[in-house]
């Protein structure tokens, strides 16, 4: 029983991430503009929201501060 309600699960996680990267891919975040943190932070957030982007949601990751290496 166990085991059956993790694999249920895990199918509904994967089931998630799918639509989140359907709902990237639709809105070209694959295919558009200069790569960036903010740009990987708006695909991470879109594809996390899963289904929720059809709902409304329209996640976006506007700055990013990536700290600089130290000399």
């Amino acid at each position: 029983m166990r085991e059956r309600n993790m694999r249920i699960g895990s199918v509904l996680v994967l089931v998630w991430l799918i639509i989140g990267i359907i709902a990237a891919a639709q809105r070209d975040y694959f295919d558009s503009g200069p790569v960036n943190c903010a740009g990987f932070g708006t695909i991470a957030v879109t594809v996390i929201a899963g289904p929720l982007n059809y709902l409304g949601v329209n996640p976006k990751v506007d700055d990013c501060n990536v700290p600089q290496p130290s000399p």
